[in-house]
């Protein structure tokens, strides 16, 4: 298989991991509470990755690991609660389409705070994308009554940690690899992510049920392959392309996790739809004018 092939591979097995991240998060919610699933996730990565990528610590330097503790809390720690949370107050499909502003902030926050350049065609695209949410929050508040759809905010608060976790790694990281990074970040997790673990009662009150034996095999397959083996993919992705082509699978993820949350019974509007399809054309504008 030659690197065009491979590229376009990894493109779709991608997009099929992470696209189906939301929905394993949501059944892993039956059985566990957000602040477990988010804490477990966390663990059996760090466990993994440590497994695949040990070796890459010793490229860290001294002088790294200041950034590499803060992108660990913005880009992982906070947003793996905050989806787990938001999940269990709207549907998954929504949150996999909100979490397609992270491009928007990333350029958002890279010109304001990061005195990265920012280009006025941009700005254009990043208005229509918010058309697009607005639209996207208020259609699926009026759709489904009974869920919290500020709920909503907590991903779009995800996305802006994610783009300080892009700007951070950009501004700072550059000189590090990306395993390296990714290592570093579960390493310094381990010991919070247990604390959190050991708080939530975890080890206290759990007890094996076929709900909470379901939920512990949706974490572990949401840690190994949605973030583990997603991340070596990406890795090997972003090498055998561009950084343009590995960013076009924002546009696939949210496809994916609209057709698991039709499967498991959600409900999506055509307006919602077309809401999705307006902030993944703000998306398009942002990287086309970049």
């Amino acid at each position: 298989m030659n690197n065009q092939q491979q590229k376009w591979l990894f493109l779709i097995v991608l997009s099929l991991v992470w696209g189906s991240s939301f929905i394993l998060m949501k059944k892993a919610l039956i059985g566990l509470t957000p602040i477990q699933v988010g804490a477990l996730r966390m663990l059996i990565t760090a466990f993994f990755l440590l497994l695949v990528g040990f070796k890459s610590l010793k490229r860290i330097q001294k002088k790294h690991w200041k950034y590499v503790i803060i992108t660990a809390g913005l880009g992982t720690f906070f947003p793996v609660f905050l989806f787990a949370f938001a999940i269990q107050g709207i549907d998954s499909s929504i949150a996999a389409i909100l979490n397609s502003l992270t491009p928007f902030n990333t350029f958002v926050f890279g010109a304001l705070v990061f005195g990265f350049s920012f280009k006025k065609k941009q700005l254009v695209g990043i208005l229509i994308g918010l058309i697009g949410t607005l639209i996207l929050i208020l259609k699926g508040a009026e759709l489904n009554p009974n869920q919290n759809y500020w709920y909503a905010l907590l991903v779009v608060v995800a996305s802006i940690g994610y783009a300080f976790n892009v700007n951070t790694i950009k501004k700072y990281l550059f000189d590090l690899d990306a395993l390296a990074i990714t290592v570093g970040h579960f390493v310094v997790l381990t010991v919070p992510a247990f604390i959190v673990l050991a708080f939530s009662g975890f080890f206290s009150t759990f007890a094996i049920t076929a709900e909470t034996t379901s939920a512990l095999g949706y974490v572990a397959i949401l840690a190994v392959v949605g973030t583990g083996v997603a991340k070596v993919l990406f890795n090997k992705m972003v090498h055998l392309s561009s950084p343009v082509f590995a960013a076009s699978v924002t546009y696939l993820i949210p496809a994916v996790a609209v057709m698991w949350g039709i499967i498991d019974g959600e409900k999506l509007s055509l307006i919602q739809l077309l809401a999705g399809g307006i902030i993944l054309l703000g998306v398009w504008l942002v990287n086309k004018a970049r």
